[in-house]
């Protein structure tokens, strides 16, 4: 099987959806470039690192969004920005049953500044208004550099999150927060700490992702068609759940330092081994646990 790990964009894509019903909107060869990027004399993607289209997912039709991680650690511009947010726009005439973002991103481009942060401010916009609408947006998370900056927020603000183990999802990245705090505060690399911090396992122990799947591209496809075919219409009474819930983690875990003191909490009596367990393994037992 596929990781969806080491998959680009594309591979991600062609791993997810039904055979032969992809269909790139803005590919390659229509040179979506950034202007900022090119004036700065820097290295430009013709598809500005992001894939959008349309397709099936189980036989759902959906609109598709993949950032590429392999260009500029998938970072949004302007550019980038703009094709997620008109795919959006998209959703509201074409019939679609869910919209899926594939994300990989460091955050925004320190190149586009200004240009950047706006670019993400209209994505969140544009998630919350289609959820609006009653159409689920799911969002995936398990490359490389993960899912920082205000696209973490974009995440949070979908209808679903899976995740893979090797998936990371926060605000700011392990680097930013060191050279922010220094190396005392929050080291790097510290793989170990870095995982159990802001890793697939700890956000899915926490409530952040709805489904942690192994790193299989079969794998997510199926946890994302379920999302699209459970997800709920984005509404007060889910917004004031939300934030209950919030409420009471920071009341709960608010003092911890470590994810292994969360954990511990959560009723792991060998909260060390939390790394080591399989993913069917680590979901059984946290099921246990939830209904102990």
């Amino acid at each position: 099987m596929q990781s969806y790990y080491e998959a680009t964009a594309r591979e991600r894509i062609a791993g997810i959806l039904d055979p032969g019903s992809w269909h790139e909107i803005l590919p390659p060869t229509a040179r979506t470039l950034s202007p900022h990027l090119k004036a700065l004399d820097l290295p430009v993607a013709f598809d500005d690192g992001v894939v959008i289209g349309s397709g099936a997912l189980e036989g759902l039709p959906v609109l598709v969004a993949a950032q590429e991680g392999g260009f500029m650690g998938g970072a949004v511009g302007e550019v980038q920005g703009a094709k997620i947010v008109g795919l959006f726009e998209r959703a509201k005439a074409a019939r679609v049953a869910g919209v899926v973002l594939l994300l990989e991103t460091g955050g925004v481009r320190l190149q586009e500044a200004n240009a950047g942060l706006i670019a993400v401010s209209e994505v969140i916009r544009a998630i919350c208004a289609t959820r609006v609408r009653g159409i689920p947006v799911v969002a995936a998370i398990g490359g490389k550099f993960g899912c920082f900056g205000g696209m973490g927020i974009a995440a949070g603000c979908c209808t679903s999150i899976v995740m893979s183990e090797e998936g990371r999802l926060g605000l700011s990245g392990p680097e930013v927060i060191e050279t922010a705090h220094g190396v005392e505060e929050f080291d790097s690399l510290d793989r170990a700490l870095v995982w159990r911090t802001v890793g697939g396992k700890h956000r899915f122990l926490l409530g952040d992702c709805a489904t942690l799947v192994d790193d299989r591209q079969p794998a997510f496809r199926s946890a994302l068609a379920q999302a699209v075919r459970t997800g709920e219409e984005l509404e007060l009474a889910s917004l004031e759940r939300e934030q209950r819930t919030l409420d009471e983690r920071l009341e709960r875990f608010g003092a911890y330092t470590d994810g292994e003191d969360i954990w511990r909490d959560l009723g792991f009596d060998k909260p060390a081994n939390v790394p080591l367990l399989a993913t069917d393994a680590l979901i059984a037992l946290s099921k246990r646990l939830r209904a102990a």
